[in-house]
């Protein structure tokens, strides 16, 4: 059973102000999401990040990072971050 991908409105805001080429790229990568949101593979690369509560995962995109959680079969995108900018805020 797929789990439900669902965005939140920061992540959308930062999603619309990106060149199509990119925002093509991420919306393939939150389809992966959709089968299996734990395992990394091609064009999906899934770390857990640490000491986040609760768990917190990061999906690179190029220079990219695609913050999310997942609670049961939902995988709860929060952030769309730069790669530059790291994981400082992230709790």
């Amino acid at each position: 059973m797929p789990y439900l991908v669902l965005v939140s409105r920061t992540f959308q805001h930062k999603y619309q102000q990106l060149p199509n080429a990119l925002r093509n790229q991420i919306k393939k990568s939150l389809g992966e999401l959709k089968e299996n949101p734990f395992t990394s593979r091609l064009k999906c690369d899934i770390k857990l990040l640490k000491d986040t509560h609760p768990k917190k995962y990061r999906v690179r995109v190029g220079d990219y990072r695609i913050i999310c959680s997942i609670i049961k079969k939902e995988v709860r995108i929060i952030d769309l971050l730069k790669r530059e900018l790291g994981y400082g805020r992230i709790e």
